[in-house]
């Protein structure tokens, strides 16, 4: 296996399992908030869940950055 696929892989699994580690933690999470889009509102979520996912979603666009500076 090639080392991009490699470092693509680690970085799904190592991701979808912080997404996981974070449905687990909000269970019991009552502080709610909503998000203003630039067109609409969301529903009301969690706020441990919009920081999670944020951090989480960063974390994917930062390991597909690295995957392409490689290349060049």
């Amino acid at each position: 296996m090639s080392f991009l696929i490699k470092k693509f892989l680690l970085a799904v699994i190592f991701n979808s399992c912080l997404f996981v580690i974070l449905f687990i933690g909000i269970q019991n999470s009552s502080n709610k908030n909503e998000v203003d889009l630039l067109i609409d509102e969301t529903i009301e979520l969690p706020i441990s869940f919009i920081v999670g996912s944020s951090f989480i979603l960063g974390s994917i666009f930062g390991s597909f950055l690295v995957l392409d500076m490689k290349n060049e």
